[in-house]
């Protein structure tokens, strides 16, 4: 049993409702029941009793309830003890930061820190706005740079850092690719391949509607993928679209194009626990409120 499956239970028995400790931790009920299914064939017997208003514990749920409590505060002691140890009278950062994010917005922060805690060690972790936040959630990263929209607990602060243009990537054989810029008509009907909207339920639901509210009419893929591995794929593709940054122009055998007369357009931001007492941390956001 892992510790992540732990967290998950843990927040189902809390919470008592399998929607509700979805959205706490991030992820799908779907994939939420499966952690829970995999629990129990584990321990042998049901956790949980399922009803139409929700859950109760079983006696097995109740004990599991009040160890893994026990278990994830050791581990969670454990894991912060061991870092002021391993690092002694030195600054640790640890950066999340959200996939796809263009690379000098990281870069900026790490500056910022190392210009005002000179000797800082910065150690950074990628993975979708999802995982990004449960991270913070669990004070594995102090802060994140995360795509909006994105749900955020009300203990976390952030402040908006930097806005993009999306486009629509494909192809370089793409029958759309000789055109200088993309309309909303020229997507009726077109192969759009998105990420996983597990990875960002918010984002990837706000984008599909950005796009058909302006007449796009797209069809969703399938396929669905990270960002990278959509990179990869378009060149095979060449029916298909994707939405990026003019950054993905770069990548060998695609082209982008802008969106117009109304771009997409997404904002980054930066969050943290708002009781966090690094003073890095405290340093640096002081300085991204404030611009």
């Amino acid at each position: 049993m892992e510790l992540r499956q732990l967290r998950y239970f843990v927040a189902v028995a809390e919470e008592l409702h399998f929607r509700r400790a979805a959205e706490r931790l991030f992820i799908s009920t779907p994939t939420l029941s499966q952690q829970i299914r995999a629990i129990e064939r584990e321990v042998g017997g049901p956790l949980l009793i399922r009803g139409t208003q929700g859950v109760e514990l079983t006696a097995a749920g109740e004990v599991l309830l009040k160890n893994a409590r026990t278990v994830l505060d050791v581990a969670d002691t454990a894991l912060r003890e061991t870092r002021a140890v391993a690092q002694p009278g030195r600054s640790v950062f640890r950066l999340g930061v959200v996939n796809g994010a263009p690379s000098w917005l990281p870069a900026r922060i790490e500056a910022l820190l190392k210009s005002r805690q000179p000797g800082a060690r910065v150690i950074l972790t990628g993975g979708p706005s999802a995982d990004q936040v449960r991270l913070l959630d669990r004070e594995e990263v102090d802060l994140a740079v995360l795509r909006m929209p994105v749900r955020l607990p009300d203990h976390l602060a952030h402040t908006p850092v930097a806005d993009e243009e999306l486009g629509v990537v494909m192809s370089r054989e793409h029958e759309l690719a000789t055109l200088e810029a993309i309309a909303p008509a020229h997507l009726k009907g077109r192969e759009l391949i998105m990420f996983a909207r597990d990875a960002a339920p918010d984002l990837h639901d706000s984008l599909l509607t950005q796009l058909r509210q302006r007449g796009a009419a797209i069809s969703l893929s399938d396929s669905a993928m990270s960002h990278a591995q959509m990179l990869a794929l378009l060149p095979l593709r060449p029916a298909a679209v994707g939405l990026g940054s003019a950054r993905t122009a770069t990548t060998p055998g695609l082209v982008w194009r802008p969106l117009l007369p109304t771009p997409l357009v997404v904002t980054y931001i930066a969050a943290w626990r708002a009781t966090a007492r690094n003073p890095v941390l405290r340093a640096v956001a002081q300085v991204l409120t404030t611009g």
